[in-house]
């Protein structure tokens, strides 16, 4: 089974690109979307349920913002917009599809590039969002959660760790709070299987980034420990460039 997540920086953006192509050669069972910057009634839908996708989106309550999209081959039993939290709900940032007993989750983290006030709110977030990940454990514990996490981890994950140690991303809190994420249980599945540098998943429009492969990598597929054992591969997609984003994907055996 092979999930991807992908931020498409606006789906009606990627699509003019030619999303639909690159999907009908891919082929995920899975595709998890983050910043689609659209209502479900501005997404053209016909030509991704004519790849046979069931289509989901959870949109930002403010128009052209943020948003999460899930399309799978095999229609969910069960599909969850939300976390049942005002503040981060209205910003269309979390959904989750139920296969059987295997849970698969869009996800699209804050990014506090913009200001402090954002900084404190992706802070929040990411507290919140740790207490709700492991309290879904206990009832879903086959669980992957894909998405844009806006974090590096470690150095090894970013171009330039040394000028980049005060920028939201890369910040001592932010890493240490990814840190506690993995050791309480969850995977990178990517770095689970490489470990060698200069592999990223976005790359700023500035300076020829990346053409210069000068870039961050902050999207993942996280494996919670009931699965760890079925992974089978994981890689990223840099030639793929809908979007300041790339591709990331896991396989796992089902």
């Amino acid at each position: 089974m092979k999930i991807i997540t992908y931020n498409v920086n606006g789906i009606r953006s990627a699509l003019g690109k030619g999303l639909i192509t690159w999907l009908m050669n891919e082929k995920p069972d899975v595709l998890c979307l983050q910043e689609t910057k659209a209502q479900p009634d501005q997404i053209p839908v016909d030509e991704l349920e004519a790849l046979g996708y069931h289509c989901n989106w959870f949109s930002a309550e403010k128009k052209g913002y943020s948003g999460v999209g899930l399309l799978s081959l095999v229609k969910p039993d069960n599909v969850v917009q939300g976390m049942g939290i005002d503040k981060y709900d209205a910003e269309g940032r979390f959904l989750r599809a139920d296969f059987g007993d295997l849970s698969v989750v869009s996800v699209y983290h804050p990014s506090g590039t913009t200001g402090e006030a954002r900084q404190d709110f992706k802070m929040e977030w990411l507290e919140d969002f740790y207490d709700y990940a492991y309290d879904l454990l206990e009832t879903r514990p086959k669980l992957i959660i894909s998405g844009d996490y806006n974090i590096c981890h470690r150095p090894i994950d970013i171009h330039d760790p040394v000028r980049n140690a005060k920028n939201s991303g890369f910040l001592p809190e932010e890493r240490e709070w990814m840190e506690d994420f993995l050791n309480s249980g969850f995977t990178d599945s990517f770095r689970y299987f490489n470990k060698h540098p200069h592999h990223y998943t976005w790359w700023s429009y500035r300076a020829g980034s990346r053409t210069r492969n000068m870039g961050w990598r902050i999207d993942y597929n996280m494996v919670s420990p009931m699965l760890k054992p079925s992974m089978l591969n994981a890689w990223i997609l840099p030639q793929v460039v809908h979007s300041d984003h790339c591709p990331a994907v896991v396989e796992i055996e089902r």
